[in-house]
């Protein structure tokens, strides 16, 4: 088995012409080599949904992990529920931060995500992870290369010094093109506020609609020069 202690550049072949059975082919080289020592990661957003689609032909019963910071959209709630309802095997996971909001107020001030927002991404998004990750050997994530410069070197499967962890991204050769014709094809239930400007949904504080499908990514934390919630780097 393939861990973080014992990790050396993989060989494992996937076929990359074939975007879908690339993904499919290294869910299931997962979930063989990893059973139930991996968690999916989820955001909800619409990588995410196919992500779940696709892990729920693979492993119905799967793990899936929302890090639920408390200050997400109205929206992301809904979709969850319905991702809940369309595949009732699934094992969704609410994983809350161990500081409520008013808490993180009174240690941090009021909206820690304007005068600090590394720190409040900190508390309730990567230390949460830590933990939902601890004793997991791997988790998967939906990064796509297409997404931002920083991802354009993500391979199926890294080396996670942050989590000490294998981080298996199935999706890294999909285009924004190849998401959306997924989800059509399938029918699948999504963030409608995919269809108001944000190709990227955060939190509610943090997200803005897009201002230019190049950066797909560039609606997240306008004007702060922050551009990762610090989950991938």
């Amino acid at each position: 088995m393939l861990t973080y202690a014992t990790w050396k550049e993989p060989t494992i072949d996937f076929e990359v012409d074939d975007t879908y059975k690339a993904a499919l082919d290294v869910l299931k080289w997962s979930y063989a080599q990893y059973g139930e020592e991996i968690v999916y990661a989820c955001s909800f957003g619409i990588e995410g949904i196919v992500l779940i689609d696709l892990i729920a032909k693979v492993k119905p019963d799967a793990t899936i992990v929302f890090l639920d910071t408390d200050v997400h959209f109205k929206e992301t709630y809904q979709t969850i529920e319905r991702v809940k309802e369309k595949y009732p095997q699934l094992n969704i996971v609410m994983k809350k931060p161990a500081l409520t909001l008013e808490e993180q107020a009174a240690q941090y001030g009021d909206e820690l995500w304007k005068s600090n927002p590394n720190k409040c991404c900190d508390i309730r998004k990567i230390v949460p992870l830590h933990e939902a990750l601890s004793g997991a050997k791997a988790w998967i994530s939906g990064l796509r290369r297409e997404q931002s410069p920083s991802r354009q070197h993500t391979n199926f499967l890294n080396k996670d010094d942050k989590f000490k962890s294998i981080k298996i991204c199935p999706l890294i050769h999909w285009t924004w093109k190849d998401v959306w014709r997924y989800v059509s094809k399938h029918d699948l239930p999504y963030n409608p506020l995919h269809d108001q400007g944000y190709p990227s949904i955060g939190c509610e504080h943090c997200t803005k609609p897009a201002f230019t499908m190049e950066d797909l990514r560039s609606g997240r934390w306008q004007g702060s020069g922050k551009t990762e919630c610090g989950l991938h780097g």
